[in-house]
């Protein structure tokens, strides 16, 4: 990530790219409940929607994006206390939920968490807090 002129969204202009916009996103997951609460979400979603599509069964498939966005977008107002990113640029923002689990589980996204946080001079918040 290039944050040499800000975090775009937050302390520098608006996003115009993708990989402009993940250090926003990830501005507004600071919180590792918040992280959590998404990563819970969306593998919950993944796993309810393969569930669905194997045994065919719609009511499932239509509860799949409430049970997965009811953890994440209630974290934001719990822990985070600001709007979803989602309600922003819902496309960017549903592909960022992608790309957090993803680098959440292969242990990367404590370093853009780290990243960001410098960016905006903020300390680290433990998972106790």
């Amino acid at each position: 990530m290039d944050l040499q002129q800000g975090v775009p969204g937050v302390n520098a202009p608006a996003p115009r790219t993708f990989e402009e916009f993940w250090p926003y996103y990830v501005s507004q997951h600071l919180h590792p409940a918040t992280r959590a609460a998404h990563v819970v979400g969306t593998s919950i979603a993944l796993l309810f929607g393969l569930v669905a599509l194997v045994t065919w069964t719609p009511v499932l498939f239509i509860a799949t994006p409430v049970l997965g966005y009811g953890f994440a977008i209630s974290s934001h107002y719990i822990w985070e206390k600001n709007r979803p990113a989602l309600f922003g640029n819902f496309f960017w923002a549903f592909r960022a939920d992608f790309r957090q689990l993803w680098r959440d589980y292969a242990g990367l996204l404590d370093g853009d968490v780290q990243e960001v946080r410098a960016a905006l001079d903020r300390p680290a918040v433990s998972a106790a807090a």
